[in-house]
């Protein structure tokens, strides 16, 4: 794994163009796997791009990666490649529709499950060698504790947790928001609850999360409502597209839709929090820092 390390910066352009830009960065988590993460995500960027976003969408479920797959895509290249120095980041980059592109991970693959920090970093960091204009970026992280998952999330600008009204998924999640406010100091977290059947559901998950974090943390929560359970997601799914896509009536997909409009306002640090983040030279390049050491 010491290649990681080692990639020539030069890989990673396509050309001598530079679009500073600032890029905001949304990152999604979820306590467990099962909870409808990568559809949230897919469907997310998918509505981001169809508001006129230029979008990225970061498949960083590293090891297990599928999100190439759910939109019946072919990626001949992924991040393992660009990892082991055979290809630059420009090259693996998948058109999905206009303004959203996917960048795939590997799936299968057991070193890139057991990537340490300072590959992660080096993922983080090779986005901004990125040449193209890009309005927003959106990171399907693993579900859990992983390693990966923290590192990505605390580079990320907003965090989305995805909760579905079970036991187990509320209990997780919340020890996801625990770990990674207590070890991280990631203080901000938007609630999406998933598959939710009444009109109060989603906000009764909420308050359930709410109500210990209110005691025992020191973190602020913001309910972004729930996602229907719908018949139509689950045949998009099984047709490899996105239900935005697919069935753009549905109700989860007018759902997908309300979120996009809400993240489209969520505001781009104009500085720095002390820490690695994506697309930290663009805001260099674009003067946000001026007068900050770097």
């Amino acid at each position: 794994m010491g290649k990681v390390l080692s990639m020539n910066p030069r890989m990673l352009h396509s050309n001598d163009k530079t679009s500073p830009n600032p890029v905001k960065v949304i990152a999604t988590t979820a306590g467990k796997g099962g909870v409808g993460k990568t559809a949230v995500s897919i469907n997310l960027a998918m509505a981001m791009a169809r508001l006129g976003n230029r979008t990225l969408l970061l498949d960083a479920d590293l090891g297990l990666a599928n999100i190439d797959t759910l939109l019946g895509l072919q990626a001949k290249y992924n991040l393992s490649h660009v990892m082991s120095g055979d290809c630059a980041l420009q090259d693996i980059i998948v058109p999905v529709c206009p303004r959203l592109d996917l960048v795939p991970a590997a799936s299968g693959v057991l070193h890139m499950a057991q990537t340490g920090v300072h590959e992660q970093t080096a993922i983080i960091r090779a986005f901004s060698e990125l040449t193209q204009d890009l309005d927003v970026l959106v990171i399907d992280n693993a579900p859990g504790l992983s390693s990966s998952m923290m590192q990505f999330v605390q580079a990320a600008h907003e965090v989305i947790v995805v909760v579905c009204d079970e036991p187990a998924s509320i209990t997780d999640a919340y020890a996801v928001i625990k770990v990674l406010s207590k070890q991280y100091n990631v203080r901000r977290f938007h609630i999406a609850v998933n598959m939710v059947r009444e009109p109060t559901q989603a906000s009764d998950v909420y308050a359930k999360i709410a109500r210990v974090a209110e005691r025992f943390l020191d973190v602020t929560l913001i309910p972004m409502g729930g996602i229907p359970y719908d018949e139509y997601m689950l045949r998009a799914i099984q047709g490899q597209v996105a239900v935005t896509a697919r069935y753009p009536s549905a109700r989860s997909s007018l759902a997908f839709k309300k979120m996009a409009r809400t993240a489209s306002t969520w505001p781009i640090p104009n500085g720095p929090r002390g820490q690695i983040e994506f697309f930290m030279e663009r805001m260099l390049a674009d003067g946000a820092m001026e007068g900050v050491p770097v």
